[in-house]
């Protein structure tokens, strides 16, 4: 499939996924949806990419979704949202959210809406200091969607997020910061390169511990202590019969760096 709303390369065990609709603060249409579903399909499938790495371009991440998209006339029947969300954002968190490997947000501007859950969604989000993140559904009589009410209260609270979601008010990248929405605000020109090399770094981490890493740390917002004990001890077990494992230890025997796979 060629992009006419994203851009995406592959380099040095990363995958750059930039969302790219800059005149529309890169808000997704159906054709985006289809285009990102793409290249996340590409990235599951190619063993040598071991960390994904998504933004936007121009002056914000993404505005949520393209209203124009859903323009009524009077006397015209509502949309299903909810089919909407069926078929294009729950996939999308899914798949971000599954994929067996890190997943880094570099939120660049704007961040509103579904475009905010989006990002908030990935494992680790970093933010320039000139972005920020709004709830607005609120403004549209609609509630947080593409994980919004899970993520936000597991995030910030139930309080903050009732606040940010029924007021949607702008929250700046350092306020998201302080208060453990996301993982850190930096300079704005320090964004890309600070993204970037903290990708490359996890693409040559142990992977496969990564990933497993990722899946027993989402388990926990639902499980039990007693059941988290259990899938430590079950995912431990399969981490212990990695090549990356073997080569952890061999390489701290030897008194040397690593050098992972991913396997």
């Amino acid at each position: 499939m060629s992009y006419a709303n994203i851009l995406f390369e592959m380099a040095d065990g990363v995958a750059t996924l930039t969302l790219n609709r800059p005149d529309k603060l890169n808000s997704f249409t159906g054709e985006m949806h289809a285009e990102v579903r793409d290249a996340l399909a590409r990235v599951k499938g190619d063993p040598t990419v071991r960390c994904l790495l998504l933004t936007g371009a121009g002056r914000g991440f993404c505005a949520g979704q393209d209203l124009s998209d859903r323009a009524m006339e009077p006397g015209d029947e509502p949309p299903d949202i909810g089919a909407a969300l069926e078929t294009n954002y729950n996939p999308l968190v899914r798949t971000l959210r599954g994929l067996e490997m890190p997943v880094i947000a570099a939120v660049n501007g704007v961040a509103a809406g579904a475009g905010a859950n989006i990002a908030l969604g990935c494992d680790l989000v970093l933010a320039a200091k000139s972005a920020s993140f709004i709830q607005a559904f609120c403004r549209l009589g609609l509630i947080p969607d593409a994980g919004g009410t899970w993520l936000l209260p597991h995030r910030v609270g139930t309080q903050r997020a009732m606040a940010l979601a029924m007021l949607g008010e702008k929250l700046s990248a350092e306020e998201a910061e302080r208060i453990g929405l996301i993982y850190r605000a930096v300079d704005d020109a320090e964004l890309m390169p600070t993204a970037t090399a903290l990708a490359r770094q996890l693409a040559t981490a142990p992977t496969r511990g990564l990933a497993l890493t990722k899946r027993a740390i989402y388990a926990a917002a639902t499980n039990t202590m007693d059941e988290q004990l259990d899938l430590e001890r079950d995912l431990q077990r399969e981490a212990g019969r990695t090549a990356d494992y073997r080569e952890g230890v061999t390489a701290f025997l030897e008194k040397r760096a690593p050098t992972f796979e991913g396997k």
